[in-house]
């Protein structure tokens, strides 16, 4: 049995993020900060959704070489570490969702473990470029990945900058930590609670909450059956704010070719 080991300083700032949350105890949120809150929130969870899971984990659509590198720039505002470390283990979690292999699965190692021991153990500290072949031939996202710090790093700085402490306390604190959690959410809830529309291999689920909060990833189990769309609600009630963005993105031009929703025979399910 693999022994798990996790890395302190990852463990560090992740428990000083939290413990920093307890602020809000004697930091007030006024209408001001709340705006900004949700702001930053949106920003950086769109680039998660739209940016490190639908266009450089599955490919769903399609845009020019300075627009990808924005994209991925926006992404790691998140602090979620790197977008080819990000993208080659979704498609490794694919490619054996739910069975041993999983690098993140609930039914297999734990919610703890699904939804954020994986992302701070030695274990999984590094990607192979072999699964993601052809975003690690751009030099510019190799640098990125590497450094994946500096975008978060100047995103809280520019807030600290252009607002204040307490600005950043809301904007750039509280918000990673919310955002966090809820797109982590998408690998531990999303496998256990919700509705299954499709018969998939795995245990996805679909589920109205998450998928308010994350923008349309909620909607996990028509994801798992169709991964290469970009569309991941179907009805006219399941709301996939992602979707709708990139749908205007296309009208001008800043993306294009959002591939459709369609079934995919489960050996393809991992493209």
């Amino acid at each position: 049995m693999q022994t798990t080991t996790y890395r302190f300083g990852a463990v560090s700032l992740f428990v000083m993020l939290h413990a920093a949350v307890i602020g809000a105890l004697w930091i007030p949120l006024t209408w001001k900060l709340s705006l900004l809150l949700v702001a930053t929130y949106a920003i950086r969870v769109f680039g998660v959704t739209a940016g490190y899971h639908r266009y450089f984990s599955h490919r769903s659509y399609k845009m020019g070489r300075a627009a990808q590198f924005a994209m991925a720039f926006l992404a790691q505002t998140s602090g979620q570490k790197g977008v080819l470390w990000w993208a080659a283990h979704h498609r490794r979690h694919h490619r054996e969702s739910d069975q041993q292999g999983d690098v993140h699965s609930p039914w297999q190692q734990g919610f703890w473990w699904s939804h954020i021991g994986w992302v701070l153990s030695n274990r999984f500290d590094d990607y192979d470029p072999r699964d993601v072949p052809e975003f690690s031939r751009y030099p510019e996202l190799v640098w990125l990945n590497r450094y994946h710090l500096l975008p978060t790093v100047l995103f809280g700085a520019a807030i600290a900058a252009a607002f204040g402490w307490r600005a950043f306390f809301w904007g750039y604190v509280v918000s990673t930590v919310v955002a966090y959690h809820c797109t982590f959410s998408i690998n531990s809830l999303a496998h256990l609670f919700g509705s299954r529309r499709f018969d998939t291999p795995d245990h996805s689920r679909n589920n109205f909450l998450l998928a308010i909060v994350t923008f349309g990833e909620g909607w996990h189990n028509n994801h798992h059956y169709s991964p290469g769309s970009c569309r991941q609600g179907l009805r006219w009630w399941e709301i996939d704010l992602t979707y709708w963005i990139l749908t205007a993105l296309s009208w001008v031009g800043i993306v294009s070719q959002l591939r459709p929703f369609r079934p995919i025979p489960a050996q393809n399910r991992a493209a």
